[in-house]
């Protein structure tokens, strides 16, 4: 193990075969679980903020000490005592994002409890499945339409039939701190004390991308020694005096969980809540983070709408902006670096454009980090003319990121190098094999899923292809392995790439590249609702529907020249040659997207079938 004083660089090892391994920073031990967290947190800054809570009037954040905050956990977890439950039973959660679900995930845990996330958008029957599979005994829901859809499960699923309903709506997390004022501290204490980094602190259940969710069992180690380290690993980003995070992304996501944690084992972080991304600027605006931590969709919207709202002479100012910060940023990734007249325009253009995008981020942001999905090297080079931009990867089996780009070693179009703990290696057919202080336990009731994940001799089967660059082992991510397409001619084609650059035109919303066994590669566009009116304006056309849009000739040509500059990533026989907009897109609320955004590549390309097959009717782009 390396001390606390080793830097990231120093750490980072590998050998021959391609496996790249990062040391420990910070000596981890049994007695690391999250009661601990928070109680370390108290003990190094007790009086100091770590809770913001927006004002009723939505204009001001109130901090809250992390002495408060430990003491308002231990009175909600002694109202869950109360509530009858045992050290290891289930409590769900169904939410928005909001202080109460941090407040609820730190009570349970302080009171020995196993904490179960349900996205807030899950039907009826994926919430059933959920709450059968992990035996749930308390479900908390945020509002009377959840309580409602859960009550009737309550009513007629004979399994669900003792479970117990908690609203925060109706106030009932005051009722459960009313509750506990019977139950002694010295219960609470007990029950922290008799956990271990390998105690269960939390299932939480997959996407479904590929069929029926999984529960994916973290331990308290998974969530405490990893956040532990990264603090050090990242200090730009964690280890300030002033580090601000406004938390928007959903906390069912396993990357919401590692920043609430992350932000508790930080020296002085301060952690802020809003429920959605409706209201975001405003939301940046008033809370002022030190970075961002966004899935790419966000940021592409970002940049989307910048380019959008510019009109005429802003529009062109805006996209030199963007193509000298691109220029700029992939500079700084030659030996020479950036020309003298390079950096001047970039100056220029910092004043003009860049200090409005960093304005529109809060006007504090001294870093963006992309997780969840790959940000795409244009936005990566675009975003780091104005700011410091970090991406990662990890998967909800790896409790988050196990490889991130650093502040002072990042590579763009990369997911940089593995976390301190974690080790990344590559399979012989390039798929990506994980192993670290964050690597899952097992999937809950799903012995048979657990042994498919890994391999023989202990790695974690991400499902990923990808690749090493450089001495330091900065990763690429290629593709997925099962979304691989092979055409009838016999190349093999990753459709991310694809995907990503055509993403990133103002008026696309979801892509589904398609071709498996066709003669060439095809795509399903669908286009952005909210951007397709500021989009028709600044082009000087009339007001349509998105219905409307998908059949006019004038938006198709401009899709047509944006399905040509993604082509221009891959070679010829990898590029798309023909594409239909849909005149629907991919949500949530019809079964296309997961809550964390990805397609349901099967269920699209089973409902456009039809649509798919008059692709290869048409005749081809040249």
């Amino acid at each position: 193990m390396t001390d606390a004083s080793t830097s990231p660089a120093d750490a980072v090892s590998s050998d021959p075969s391609g496996e790249h391994a990062t040391e420990l920073l910070i000596p981890v031990h049994d007695g690391m679980t999250t009661p601990w967290a928070l109680a370390e947190r108290v003990r190094r800054n007790p009086d100091g903020g770590l809770i913001a809570r927006k004002s009723p009037l939505g204009r001001r954040w109130r901090e809250m000490s992390a002495s408060a905050f430990r003491t308002q956990v231990r009175e909600v977890a002694a109202g869950l005592v109360a509530e009858g439950l045992k050290p290891g039973d289930a409590v769900g959660i169904m939410s928005h994002t909001s202080y109460e679900w941090t407040l609820l995930d730190f009570a349970a845990w302080e009171a020995g409890l196993v904490v179960v996330p349900v996205y807030e958008t899950s039907s009826a029957d994926q919430a059933q499945w959920i709450l059968t599979d992990a035996g749930v005994k308390l479900m908390v829901v945020e509002n009377e339409a959840m309580a409602a859809m859960i009550g009737v499960l309550t009513s007629t699923v004979p399994e669900l039939a003792d479970l117990r309903v908690l609203c925060v709506e109706r106030q009932d997390v005051l009722g459960l701190i009313e509750a506990g004022r019977g139950v002694e501290p010295a219960e609470l204490d007990q029950r922290s004390a008799a956990l271990t980094s390998q105690s269960l602190a939390t299932i939480v259940y997959t996407s479904g991308t590929t069929g029926r969710p999984k529960g994916v069992e973290l331990s308290h180690g998974n969530l405490v020694h990893l956040c532990v380290n990264v603090c050090p690993h990242v200090p730009e980003v964690l280890g300030g005096a002033e580090v601000r995070f406004l938390l928007f992304l959903p906390l069912a996501h396993v990357l919401g969980r590692f920043v609430e944690i992350a932000i508790v084992c930080s020296r002085s972080g301060v952690l802020g809540h809003v429920p959605d991304v409706r209201n975001l600027v405003a939301d940046l605006g008033s809370f002022q983070p030190t970075a961002v931590l966004a899935v790419p969709r966000v940021f592409e919207k970002i940049y989307n709408a910048a380019d959008a709202k510019a009109t005429g002479a802003r529009q062109k100012v805006f996209r030199l902006a963007a193509k000298t910060a691109i220029a700029y940023s992939r500079a700084l990734d030659t030996p020479e670096g950036p020309s003298r007249r390079l950096k001047a325009q970039r100056a220029a253009f910092d004043r003009i454009v860049f200090s409005t995008l960093r304005s529109v981020l809060g006007g504090q942001v001294t870093h963006v980090i992309s997780g969840g999905g790959p940000l795409g090297e244009r936005l990566g080079h675009f975003y780091r003319a104005g700011v410091t931009v970090l991406e990662g990867y990890g998967l909800t089996e790896t409790m988050g990121p196990c490889a991130v780009n650093l502040p002072g070693a990042t590579r763009i179009g990369t997911v940089g190098t593995p976390l301190p703990g974690c080790a990344v290696r590559l399979d012989g057919d390039g798929e990506i094999l994980v192993r670290g202080i964050g690597t899952f336990t097992g999937y809950h009731n799903n012995p048979e899923a657990t042994a498919e994940a890994f391999t023989a001799d202990g790695w974690l089967r991400t499902g990923d292809i990808g690749s090493f660059e450089g001495a330091e082992g900065f990763l690429r991510i290629t593709g997925r392995k099962k979304e691989l397409i092979v055409t009838a001619g016999g190349k093999n084609v990753a459709p991310a790439p694809l995907e990503d650059r055509l993403r990133g035109h103002p008026l696309v919303s979801q892509v589904l590249v398609v071709g498996e066994n066709r003669p060439c590669v095809g795509a399903l566009v669908t286009l952005d609702a909210e951007m397709l009116p500021l989009w028709l304006s600044s082009h000087g056309l009339e007001e349509m529907t998105v219905v409307d849009a998908a059949q006019d000739p004038r938006v198709r040509a401009a899709l047509e020249r944006a399905v040509a500059r993604a082509n221009e990533a891959v070679s010829r026989a990898e590029s798309i040659r023909t594409f239909k907009v849909l005149p629907t897109d991919f949500t949530v609320a019809n079964g296309l997207l997961t809550p964390s955004l990805k397609v349901r590549r099967a269920e699209a390309e089973k409902r456009f079938a039809a649509e798919i097959d008059a692709l290869y009717t048409r005749t081809p782009l040249v």
